[in-house]
């Protein structure tokens, strides 16, 4: 048997192709079915997320994995540059890459994991897995645990909005029960607010010059409209603010974060300026308790992050080939056993055919006659079938493993 993985990601294919092959939800169970139908095939997983759709498959030894999976996704001349396919050892070092977040777009997210344990649950409730493929699959789940464990991959903010967040908790320690107050509503402002509100802000109030733009932001929150004309009212209940309209001029002056501050009796407040050109005054980060973060002060953040996540994403390389390797010596070790046993099984079949064959020669045996014949032959098959015994075991974490195995089974007819 063995392990193949193909499909399309975020490397290989643009998202005009990837959305032509992606497997919705609802389909999966059918799209699963389908997979195990193809010739050859003996388990199959669909991994389907807006970066990647990708297939992991166990086969048998004979059958063709790149034309079985190319069939499978329908992949004709127009898409066959865009599909990758490894198998073997590649396939494991590819698995294992996912699992761990060094195959994605952002290196260190968590978000991939847990969808490729999702897609191996549908899977395994499927029965489509069961064998080989499980094996790699909870071996991938243990290697991304212990690169998160070991190295600091997924520790630091890489997005402006991601980068946002941190920020603010180091500010206010935790978000929960926090307000946003968002000025303009474009799509920046509207990512970094959806990852403080998912980081626990519990209410969101939304101004913005185009009224009917405020509201379609607002829906997504549950949040309050403000009056645009108005809004430096609601300042003093804002924890967090994040401004970025189009104002040719400042929206927040240095006065207007002062007397904010005041009025929340000197409770911190953090100001996240996105806009182009700014909308807040510099100058308020000099206010006590006005925190003040303007697009670079954020990219500098997302760069040193980066530049720590590249030195943990090689430590963590370095986890994985070390992590593919044991792999590949786990399953030559297995694959050694059943010939071992095998051997030990048609030596013991060839004694005792003997010993019965030779009984009538030998006349009444006494018990101790009986056991010295066994002891005899016993020893004789364990001293003949010692060589290769050994043999076996000594190459079982060798690359010439499977030839041994297979010029074992042949000479003993096994």
């Amino acid at each position: 048997m063995k392990l193949a993985v193909a499909g399309v990601n975020h490397r290989t294919a643009p998202v005009g192709v990837r959305e032509r092959l992606a497997v919705g939800a609802s389909v999966l169970p059918g799209e699963l079915e389908r997979l195990r139908a193809q010739p050859g095939l003996r388990e199959g997983l669909i991994l389907s997320t807006c970066n990647r759709v990708e297939l992991a498959v166990s086969l048998d030894d004979d059958a063709d994995a790149e034309r079985c999976l190319r069939d499978f996704l329908s992949v004709g001349e127009e898409l066959r540059p865009h599909v990758f396919v490894h198998e073997g050892r590649e396939a494991v070092r590819h698995l294992f890459r996912v699992a761990s977040s060094l195959d994605s777009m952002v290196v260190g997210e968590p978000q991939i994991l847990g969808q490729l344990k999702q897609a191996y649950q549908t899977a395994k409730d499927a029965g489509a897995v069961n064998g080989l493929l499980d094996n790699v699959l909870t071996s991938a789940f243990g290697v991304a645990k212990r690169v998160r464990n070991e190295t600091e991959i997924g520790e630091n903010a890489v997005s402006v909005s991601y980068a946002a967040v941190e920020l603010a908790r180091e500010i206010f320690g935790s978000l929960a029960g926090s307000k946003i107050l968002l000025i303009g509503a474009g799509k920046m402002s509207e990512l970094a607010a959806r990852h403080l509100h998912t980081g626990g802000a519990s209410q969101v109030y939304v101004t913005n010059r185009t009224y009917e733009r405020a509201v379609e932001v607002a829906k997504l929150f549950k949040g309050w409209i403000v009056d645009y004309e108005s809004f430096k009212q609601t300042l003093p209940h804002a924890d967090i603010v994040i401004a970025s309209s189009g104002a040719p001029e400042y929206v927040l002056t240095v006065e207007d974060v002062r007397s904010a501050v005041r009025a929340r009796r000197n409770k911190p407040m953090f100001l996240i300026d996105i806009a182009v050109p700014r909308n807040i005054d510099p100058r308020a980060n000099e206010v006590d308790n006005a925190f003040l973060y303007d697009i670079d002060d954020l990219q500098a953040v997302v760069e040193r992050n980066l530049a720590g996540r590249r030195g943990a994403a090689d430590e963590a390389e370095r986890i994985v080939e070390e992590e593919v390797a044991r792999f590949e010596e786990r399953l030559k070790t297995r694959s050694a056993g059943p010939a071992i046993v095998g051997l030990q099984t048609a030596f013991e079949r060839i004694r005792a055919g003997e010993v019965e064959r030779q009984r009538s020669k030998l006349g009444p045996l006494t018990p101790e006659q009986e056991e010295a014949v066994e002891a005899l032959t016993r020893g004789i098959v364990n001293k003949i079938a010692h060589g290769p015994i050994s043999e076996l075991r000594r190459q079982a974490a060798s690359p010439e493993t499977m030839p041994v195995i297979e010029a074992i089974k042949r000479i003993f007819k096994l």
